[in-house]
């Protein structure tokens, strides 16, 4: 009985997650996937080609560890490989979400890892996220391109793809694709406005240390890049441009004289 009311409240929170998606725009037509491991240790997913706004709790599909489904009439998400691979490889993950955030997502197209460390909120929540090397989506590609990066990361993008979140809890995991998007609009916002200032390391540090904290579960990878450039170098030490000043205090220099007629 007590499976049952966790099965229930599980596909409630999927739903709601998954309409929550598709309303922010994460995804379009069916894409996205989400996942959640229940207490016994089976896995309740959502469903291939249904869009999230569509989803409904009795649509869900429960699949043992190995991945075969053991309840429900549906087949599972072709990325449930993915889903899978955060679950073997990090025992402490209880949920996994899939999406596509149009900024992240603009991001990972551009093969650009948002790891400068420029606002508080995301140093502690998450740290850098890397860029996961491309992969074929729906094959072994995928889970085998992000084993590495599961070992210290809970956020990703997926090159050309989209972004990968893993949380103790659906509610974590979706605040942290919450984040990476926010971070990514922000990050976007200063390029333009010439470019981000990152927080110097030794206070990267003590804002890391707050994890212990305020309780903050999962991994972290420390203070760590992933882009060739320093981050020194490109945003706050960037040369500044000498313009040749003008002397304005010669009147003739910028004052052309009225004085005499001109000549028909």
């Amino acid at each position: 009985m007590s499976n049952y009311m966790s099965y229930k409240k599980i596909r409630e929170e999927i739903t709601f997650i998954c309409q929550k998606m598709w309303q922010l725009g994460w995804v379009a037509a069916n894409d996205g996937n989400v996942s959640v491991k229940a207490e016994d240790g089976n896995i309740i997913a959502t469903p291939t080609g249904i869009s999230k706004m569509l989803i409904k709790p009795e649509m869900l599909v429960v699949l043992n560890q190995r991945g075969d489904v053991i309840d429900g009439n549906r087949k599972p998400s072709s990325e449930i490989k993915m889903h899978l691979k955060c679950y073997a490889e990090r025992p402490d993950v209880g949920a996994v979400i899939h999406a596509h955030p149009a900024t992240a997502t603009g991001f990972a197209v551009a093969g650009i890892p948002l790891d400068r460390y420029s606002m508080i909120e995301t140093v502690v929540a998450i740290g850098s996220v890397p860029i996961v090397p491309y992969a074929t989506p729906s094959t072994v590609e995928v889970p085998n391109a992000i084993a590495p990066y599961l070992k210290e990361h809970d956020v990703m993008l997926l090159a050309n793809h989209g972004a990968l979140t893993v949380g103790a809890d659906l509610l974590t995991a979706y605040y942290r694709m919450e984040t990476l998007e926010l971070f990514a609009k922000i990050s976007l916002v200063a390029h333009q406005l010439g470019g981000a200032k990152e927080i110097d390391e030794a206070n990267i540090n003590r804002l890391i240390e707050l994890r212990k904290f305020y309780g903050v579960t999962g991994k972290h990878p420390g203070y760590k890049h992933y882009r060739k450039e320093s981050p020194k170098k490109e945003y706050s030490d960037r040369p500044k441009k000498d313009y040749p000043k003008k002397d304005f205090q010669k009147k003739d220099s910028y004052k052309k004289d009225f004085s005499k007629p001109k000549k028909s």
